[in-house]
C-alpha cells in the first residue's frame, strides 16, 4: 500500500475494513475497482441522505436528553446538510431547488420513523462514530462503529443506523458482516464481547424494521477465521492480478458495469455476461 492509502498490487494487503472486504465476497472485480484501481464512482442521494442522517443522529447525543426531540434532530439534519452540500462530493448533487427541496422532506420523514425505534431521551450511548483500527496478530482492520451502549440489564449493544429499506430478513444475514467485525474488534480493544448487534433501518414505506441478532465469544472466534481466510485470499488476488468478477443482480446497480469484464460485449453483440455463473453451496448455477 502506498502512503496515500491505495493498495498496490505486489506490495500485500496493510489495511482491511468491513465495507472492501463485502466487495471482495461479493465480487473481486468490484474489490478491484475501489480499493486496487480506486475509480471514482458517482455520488449518489442515498449517499447524501445517509451522510448527513449519520451526522444528525450522532449528535442528537450530544444534547442534554430533554432536548433530544424530533425537532432537534430535523434541525440537526439541516445544519449537518448545509456543511455537505458544500463539499466536493455532494456540491452540485441537485439539479433544482425544487429537487433537492423535495430530498430534505423525504430524508425528515425517514428520521420521523427513528423515535418509533427507541426513546433517544432514555440512555447516552458508551460511543458514537468509533474510530476502530486493531491489529488482530498480524492483521489490521479498520472501520467506524455508528453507536455502542450498555443496556439496563448490562448487556453491550452494538447499533448501526440504515436509511435505506430493510431487505426480507434471510437476505439481512450478510449485513451483520460489518457489525460482527465490528463486536470482534471491541473485544479486541475492551476485552469485552458484546452481547448482540443490531441494525436500524429507518426506510420503507412500512416503517422502520430492526433486525438484530446474539454474539458470543464463539461466533466471534470464528468471525477471526473468517477474516483470516479472507485476508489471505486477497492478498493471493493481489499477487496473482487475478480478479474475477462474480455477475448477478446487483450488477445492475453498479457504477462500473460498463468497463466490466464480466459485461463486455464481443463484436458489439449480445448482452449476457461472460463470465462463469455463481454456484450455489452445492455447487449449482444459482438463480
Amino acid at each position: 500500500m502506498s502512503l496515500d492509502g491505495r493498495i498496490v498490487l505486489g506490495m500485500g494487503l496493510h489495511t482491511l475494513s468491513p465495507s472492501r472486504a463485502g466487495d471482495f465476497k461479493s465480487c473481486p472485480q468490484l474489490f478491484k475497482f475501489r480499493a486496487v484501481d480506486r475509480l471514482p464512482e458517482p455520488t449518489t442521494t442515498y449517499q447524501a441522505r445517509g451522510t448527513t442522517a449519520h451526522r444528525a443522529l450522532q449528535r442528537l447525543f450530544d444534547l442534554p436528553r430533554e432536548h433530544r426531540t424530533p425537532e432537534a434532530l430535523y434541525d440537526l439534519f439541516r445544519a449537518a446538510w448545509a456543511e455537505v452540500r458544500t463539499t466536493e462530493d455532494y456540491e452540485g448533487l441537485f439539479s433544482s431547488l425544487e429537487e433537492e427541496r423535495a430530498w430534505g422532506l423525504e430524508s425528515l420523514a425517514i428520521l420521523a420513523n427513528y423515535f418509533h425505534v427507541e426513546d433517544p431521551s432514555s440512555f447516552d450511548p458508551l460511543e458514537r462514530e468509533l474510530d476502530l483500527r486493531e491489529d488482530l496478530d498480524g492483521m489490521t482492520i479498520r472501520g467506524i462503529l455508528d453507536r455502542m451502549e450498555e443496556l439496563p440489564d448490562g448487556s453491550l449493544v452494538i447499533s448501526d443506523y440504515k436509511t435505506g429499506k430493510a431487505p426480507p430478513e434471510q437476505y439481512a444475514l450478510p449485513a451483520f458482516f460489518a457489525l460482527k467485525t465490528y463486536a470482534l474488534l471491541i473485544r479486541r480493544r475492551t476485552g469485552r464481547t458484546p452481547d448482540r448487534v443490531r441494525l436500524i433501518y429507518l426506510g420503507g414505506p412500512n416503517g422502520p424494521v430492526v433486525y438484530e441478532i446474539p454474539v458470543n465469544d464463539a461466533q466471534l472466534d470464528a468471525m477471526d477465521r473468517q477474516l483470516r481466510a479472507l485476508w489471505a485470499t486477497i492478498e493471493r488476488a493481489m499477487a496473482r492480478d487475478e480478479f474475477p468478477p462474480r455477475p448477478g443482480p446487483l450488477c445492475d446497480w453498479c457504477s462500473f458495469r460498463d468497463i466490466c469484464p464480466a459485461w463486455a460485449v464481443p463484436d458489439g453483440l449480445g448482452g449476457s455476461p461472460l463470465a462463469e455463473p455463481i454456484l450455489d453451496e452445492t455447487g449449482a448455477a444459482a438463480d
